[in-house]
Order: C-alpha cells, then structure tokens, then sequence
C-alpha cells in the first residue's frame, strides 16, 4: 500500500528482504525487551512477537539491549555478557528470520555489533556523539537514531544533515518524546511530520514516550496505560514504524518495565492500530508540504 501523493519523495530503507521502511507503507513492528536479561527470555519474546506478526501480517524486526549505559543508578545490568549477548542477537536472526536491531554506546562496539544485527540504534542521549556516528557509518548498517529529548525536530534534522555528509546513508529517525519539566516527557506529533520532511523514514517509540525519567529512588517510572493512545495518535499522523517494549511480566522486568506493553496482550494492542495505519495510508495529505525552517 502506497500513498497516492507526496509532495516530498518518500524514502525506503530495506532491512531485510520482508522488511522495508517507509512513511508510505504499512508500519513495521519493532518490539522486543528492554534489557535481554538472558537467552530464554529473549527466545521466548522473540518466538511470541513472530508468531503475532506473522499472524497479523506485520513486518517484525525484534529489539533488545545488550546492556544499558544511561541508567539512572546502578542496578538492573545485563546477566550477559557481550559476547553471549552477541550470540542471542545472531541465534535470533538465524532461527526465526527476522531482522535485529540493538543499541551502540561506543564507537568500538559498532563494527562487531552490526556483524550480527541489521540496524544499529544510537541512543537518544548520544545522537549527536560525531565519532559514535562516524563508527555506525563505517559498518554499513542501517541506523535508527534516537531523537534526544533535549532536541527539537528542527534540530534533529541537523542530526540527518551530519549522518550524510559524513557519507552515511538516510537513517531512521526516531521520536521518543522531549522533556518537560522534571521526570515527564512529551510527545509532539508536530515532530513525525517535521522529521518526515526530508523523506526519511519515521519511528515513533511509543513505551520510551511515556518514561518518567528518574522519577524513582534508582529508577525510572513509566506510565505504560498511556502507551495505546499515543501509538493511536502516532498511527493516525503516519509513520514508518512502531517501537514498543514488551515482556511477559513487566512488573519483574530488569529495566523499564512500568512503560512496557505486558506480552500477552500485544496481539490486541496491534489490532486497531493496523486498521488506524490502512485508513491513514489511504488517504494522502492534501497539504504535506512544509516550510523552510527558521535558522
């Protein structure tokens, strides 16, 4: 499915031969634990979240962090280690053949990450880290950059002007809300449009954007019962893919679990949003166009 008309030439990013990015294309599914707190866990979401998507004819790409090096205190590490973390990643891909995506910290992780992922992720308190971007660039792979939540979109697009002309290709670009005062983030839908301006195609990270940011004693809360109706709001604009976190019990989750979709009930969360995204898709934007920004 395509949209009739755009007044900017809608960029695609293939992943995989079943996964294609695009503003104008049914949204991909990215979705998967926070943290990979060990093999069987990240086994059992992935075989869930494939089964769904196959079900529901999503394209999928699974997500976890191998560790997580912005955590507001010290507690709730990866239980693996970076190799073994490395191993799930391309077990992953291998048994259910589906495209991977995982964050980079440091430009040295970069080169043997993408050798087992599709799509390297630069966080958003990192997304303009030049020689992070300079290493990400370097592998080939497909970046999905985090919008920082200190950022405008105006501004990340300056973020897509450096991933180029340090001769990278168009990457992904990815709202998680900005901030608001302390411990709340905000969701601009404005921002999917502005992002989508240059053609690239546009991730709305639905459980990061109702974080509350170190609003616990050693954690970060969330408020996940918000998840659905911004995923909704982020659909209805038009987007080219949906980032969730999921678990089987987020209560018990290492990492951002107040945020996360519960597992069992991903399958109806996804239902009115595929019959959100045909509508969108169906019907063009009359007026897409928008104008130079100021400076």
């Amino acid at each position: 499915m395509k949209l009739k008309c755009l007044n900017i030439p809608a960029k695609e990013i293939c992943v995989h031969p079943n996964v294609t990015f695009s503003n104008c294309s049914p949204f991909v599914l990215i979705a998967g634990p926070c943290l990979m707190e060990s093999r069987e866990l990240a086994f059992e979401i992935a075989e869930t979240l494939m089964n769904i998507c196959k079900k529901l004819n999503i394209a999928f790409v699974f997500k976890a962090s191998f560790e997580k090096a912005n955590r507001t205190g010290i507690k709730g590490r990866s239980t693996l280690s970076f190799k073994e973390a490395l191993d799930v990643f391309s077990d992953i891909r291998s048994v259910y053949g589906c495209p991977v995506i995982t964050d980079v910290h440091e430009p040295h992780q970069c080169q043997p990450i993408a050798e087992v992922v599709n799509i390297l992720q630069i966080p958003a308190f990192l997304c303009r880290q030049t020689e992070l971007l300079k290493a990400a660039i370097k592998t080939g792979a497909v970046l999905n950059i985090k919008k920082g939540q200190f950022l405008s979109p105006q501004e990340m697009l300056k973020v897509h002007e450096k991933v180029l002309a340090l001769g990278g290709s168009v990457p992904l670009l990815c709202e998680r809300g900005a901030c608001f005062g302390y411990n709340r983030l905000v969701s601009d839908m404005r921002s999917l449009r502005i992002l989508a301006s240059r053609g690239n195609p546009v991730i709305f990270d639905a459980t990061h954007s109702v974080q509350l940011p170190g609003a616990g004693e050693d954690t970060s809360l969330g408020e996940r019962w918000f998840v659905e109706p911004l995923s909704r709001a982020a659909i209805a604009v038009g987007i080219a893919g949906l980032f969730i976190e999921t678990h089987p019990n987020p209560d018990q989750a290492l990492s951002d679990g107040p945020n996360m979709v519960p597992l069992e009930e991903v399958q109806n969360f996804l239902l009115p949003l595929i019959a959100l995204d045909q509508v969108t898709k169906q019907w063009p934007y009359q007026n897409f166009s928008i104008p130079p920004l100021p400076g």
